[in-house]
């Protein structure tokens, strides 16, 4: 049965991908899936909340969700046993396989180079790599404790597995040829840069406070600096050193507050929703701002409101819907600055230039810093 399904999930593969997953085809249908997930895994009903699926209670239904091209969350809480009440929240995944296998052809590694994987989570994208690259040739870093144990019996020797915080690489085994993240990042580790070889690549997901979307391949120059592009069409859990927990009850708005009020013609829906190539350019443009809507809050008139905050906490903005005009928007600001300003000027920006796609945006590191462009290194997306 498992030969059929892998071979299935590697046509779909392409077919999402567009094009032949050559040696990385290979290696899926050489290292089954299944034997690197946990016998727990959920699922979500896409209304945000997650079900358990038993290997054992329910195996038909596990096997085939083990093989479809989807990310499985294999880890909710961070492991931690949570009340029958408590919220589960996924801590942990498995990537849909047609992400795994275009990062991996993106990163390029050619033989007898040597690969660092930060996250290695179930262990099966280090395998893939093991099994193409060779045995030794792939260190993972992976922060939990008890993931890094479990990749490590399931990867039975094919990868070096350390357990730490994965933004400091593994400097015992560098120099690498390439690093590859299967976590978000909104700040590249400088060791991620030093590990690395002149002309080497880092290869990383990218988050904003704004959206997680993206990925950005970088390649290390001799003088230390870095540069690269973004290009779309992913989304990975933010790296557990660079999360953001952040509430706007709780952290950003207060009861002494008192917000100025204006209109607005431009949509929150607009700027917050579904359009992720401007989503990701406001991430760029506004590097500190988050958003999260409301619906249905207890004040008279207002239908949807969105909220806005900087991650410091410092100033927040709501939009408000009063459920008819979809001309018009209560705006409210409040703080240092003015928040709901700043997102309008970032949209106007990003329609002056042509919508950019996240392809025409890069990234250059360089001891003092990161920095986001457009287009080219010279025209930098805030000054």
């Amino acid at each position: 049965m498992i030969v059929p399904a892998a071979r299935e999930l590697l046509a779909a593969v392409v077919a999402e991908n567009g094009q032949s997953a050559g040696r990385w085809g290979d290696a899926l249908l050489a290292v089954p899936r299944h034997a690197f997930l946990p016998d727990t895994i959920w699922s979500a009903d896409g209304h945000g909340t997650y079900t358990a699926l038993d290997a054992h209670a329910e195996p038909d239904a596990w096997l085939a969700t083990a093989y479809a091209n989807a990310p499985v969350i294999t880890q909710v809480n961070d492991g931690r046993t949570a009340g029958p009440d408590a919220p589960v929240l996924p801590s942990s995944s498995a990537s849909s396989p047609a992400i795994v296998i275009r990062m991996l052809s993106m990163l390029d590694p050619q033989p007898g180079q040597r690969v660092l994987e930060i996250g290695t989570g179930t262990g099966w994208n280090a395998a893939l790599l093991a099994h193409v690259l060779g045995a030794g040739s792939v260190t993972t870093v992976e922060v939990d404790r008890e993931l890094a144990r479990r990749a490590a019996v399931a990867l039975d020797g094919a990868a070096c597995v350390v357990t730490g915080d994965g933004a400091q690489g593994w400097a015992p085994g560098a120099p690498y040829d390439r690093v590859l993240a299967t976590c978000a990042v909104s700040t590249v580790p400088s060791e991620w840069i030093r590990q690395t070889r002149p002309d080497g690549t880092v290869l990383t997901p990218w988050s904003s406070p704004w959206c997680d979307y993206g990925l950005l391949h970088l390649t290390v120059h001799d003088d230390g600096t870095a540069q690269g592009r973004f290009s779309p069409h992913s989304a990975f859990m933010l790296m557990r050193g660079q999360r953001r927990n952040l509430r706007v009850f709780r952290d950003v708005v207060h009861d002494d507050h008192r917000p100025e009020e204006s209109c607005t013609a431009l949509s929150p829906w607009t700027v917050a929703d579904d359009d992720w190539d401007l989503q990701f350019a406001l991430g760029l443009r506004c590097p500190d701002l988050w958003y999260a809507w409301h619906d249905a809050p207890a004040v008279d008139g207002v239908a949807t409101r969105l909220w806005i905050a900087t991650t410091d906490a410092t100033a927040w903005a709501a939009v408000d819907y009063d459920g008819q005009r979809k001309d018009r928007f209560t705006v409210w600001q409040h703080g240092t600055r003015r928040l709901w300003d700043e997102v309008e000027a970032a949209h106007d920006w990003y329609v002056r230039h042509d919508r950019p796609t996240p392809g025409r945006f890069g990234l250059t590191i360089h001891p003092a810093g990161q920095r986001t462009w457009l287009n080219d290194p010279a025209c930098p997306v805030t000054r």
